[in-house]
């Protein structure tokens, strides 16, 4: 008898986890549906190396790449920007792979150098020259390794809030994020990490935006319901783990770039601390344009896009002057701030 009850009691212990599980994941597609409707793709496709990349193309002129940060998209700089830039350029933002409504192919790491390298092929694919590539926060660390490792394919960089330098335990801050089994990703991503990112999606926004407010029309507009689908979290994930794995090394090969630099860096930035990854370049980075930004937080293209803008041209200028006469790269201006 007793047997019994046991065994009924683990069957419907059995049964409620199931129950759970199912309506954890029927949450995550209704809130995944909810997203692609709200926000659908609005660029055009491109493969390269098994990768699905999406992107918006604008304007003409000199060629700018613009990538996007962790757990971003392309609209945190088409929602953003595109608009204050005016003639003369030609723009480009991409989802990186697994961001927005870009596919990362299976087996891929999310490491710096396999980003990098997808970002060179997507610029020779598109056929630009030798375009300045703007980078925000994990995008800058991307953008960092894409200068060391293919020097030729760029003509310069502007970083936005970057992430340049290794922290111990920085994953401290991304303990949910930084999940090393693709296995419990992806189950995490099908079950509780939707629900649970939509229910203190608030309080997040509001710690990566301070000490600004978080835009009004940030979810829609900014892309920020992308965030909430299965895929979207498990390549997040992904970077989370692979930064650690690459970053170290990069930093070292800093005083390799030979190429016009920038970067803006808001000196009140809780997400990446200005004194850790952005006072440290001046010195690493020869001709360094380093712009400080007074009581500016960690997401400067939604807060002061004019002054954004103004940066990323000052930088295009030299970028694009240089390209133009090869073998000047020694001759830059002293770094400013």
């Amino acid at each position: 008898m007793l047997i019994s009850i046991l065994l009924w009691l683990l069957g419907a212990a059995f049964l409620a986890i199931i129950l759970v599980l199912a309506c954890l994941l029927l949450a995550t597609l209704w809130i995944a549906a909810k997203a692609e409707r709200l926000v659908p793709p609005v660029g055009k496709f491109v493969e390269i190396d098994g990768n699905r990349i999406h992107y918006v193309d604008a304007g003409e002129g000199r060629p700018i790449v613009f990538v996007h940060g962790l757990g971003g998209q392309l609209h945190h700089f088409r929602h953003t920007v595109f608009g204050h830039f005016g003639p003369g350029y030609r723009l480009i933002a991409l989802d990186r792979p697994g961001s927005g409504y870009s596919t990362r192919v299976s087996g891929a790491t999310g490491r710096l150098p396999e980003q990098a390298e997808i970002i060179r092929r997507f610029i020779e694919i598109l056929g630009l020259e030798r375009p300045l590539v703007v980078g925000h926060s994990l995008g800058g660390a991307i953008t960092l390794t894409l200068a060391v490792e293919h020097p030729e394919a760029i003509s310069g960089i502007a970083l936005l809030s970057p992430l340049t330098h290794l922290e111990t335990r920085r994953r401290q801050g991304f303990d949910l994020l930084y999940v090393p089994s693709r296995l419990w990703r992806w189950m995490l991503a099908y079950t509780v990490a939707i629900p649970a990112s939509l229910r203190y999606a608030r309080p997040t926004m509001d710690f990566i935006f301070a000490p600004q407010s978080v835009p009004d029309d940030y979810m829609t507009g900014g892309g920020g319901w992308l965030g909430l689908r299965p895929g979207h979290y498990q390549a997040t994930s992904a970077d989370v783990v692979a930064v650690e794995k690459d970053l170290g090394a990069i930093e070292r090969r800093y005083g390799e770039i030979a190429m016009p630099a920038g970067i803006l860096f808001g000196s009140a930035d809780r997400v990446i601390g200005f004194a850790t990854h952005g006072e440290p370049m001046k010195q690493k980075v020869k001709g360094l344009d380093f712009e400080p930004v007074d009581g500016l937080g960690h997401m400067p293209q939604f807060v002061e896009p004019e002054r954004v803008v103004a940066f990323i041209k000052r930088v295009a200028e030299r970028a694009f002057s240089d390209a133009a006469s090869p073998g000047v790269h020694d001759n830059f201006n002293e770094p400013s701030g």
